[in-house]
């Protein structure tokens, strides 16, 4: 299966979140992702298998045990790829806290054995695909107020024409 280890974002700011994806809609040309496949991935996995799903289970309650909750502080727009066919995401504030679990996170999947995207954690929540920009500056954004997220969650991606669909396969708490 194909599965990450992502925070969940806290609904409200989850709300806000969509509530800055219309308005971009408006003025960005792109395939919008869908109000429920909000997150920030914390380590891509790829493919595992059930074995190494019950490793990534152990290792995330390792990391995620004892570890605070986490705020989200918005930090801007950004992309990844070319302006004409890029991601369009949501950066992240890289709070200490927030550097300190990605990294627990992919340690211990070190420990276990379990391998993952070693591109460096870079705090965003995608918003499009294949977005054109405009040459302009993006006029009237309301970005989300700063929330604190509570959960780190196992997904399996199935990937389909329409788009990735996510399941939790698993949810480590944060914050006691």
């Amino acid at each position: 299966m194909r599965a990450f280890i992502a925070l969940e974002l806290p609904q409200d700011f989850e709300a806000d979140v969509a509530v800055l994806a219309r308005q971009l809609q408006a003025q960005v040309r792109g395939r919008f992702m869908r109000r429920d496949t909000y997150h920030v991935t914390l380590a891509f996995l790829g493919e595992i298998d059930e074995a190494a799903a019950r490793q990534v289970v152990d290792a995330m309650d390792l990391a995620c045990g004892g570890a605070p909750a986490i705020q989200l502080v918005p930090d801007g727009l950004g992309t990844f790829g070319r302006p004409h066919d890029a991601t369009l995401w949501l950066g992240l504030r890289l709070t200490p806290e927030l550097d300190a679990l990605a990294s627990a996170v992919r340690d211990q999947l070190d420990v276990a054995g379990v391998g993952y995207d070693q591109k460096a954690f870079r705090p965003h929540i995608t918003l499009a695909r294949r977005a054109a920009l405009p040459r302009r500056p993006l006029d009237g954004l309301m970005f989300p107020a700063p929330a604190t997220a509570c959960r780190v969650t196992l997904f399996k991606s199935v990937l389909s024409q329409e788009g990735a669909t996510y399941k939790a396969l698993y949810r480590a708490a944060l914050g006691g």
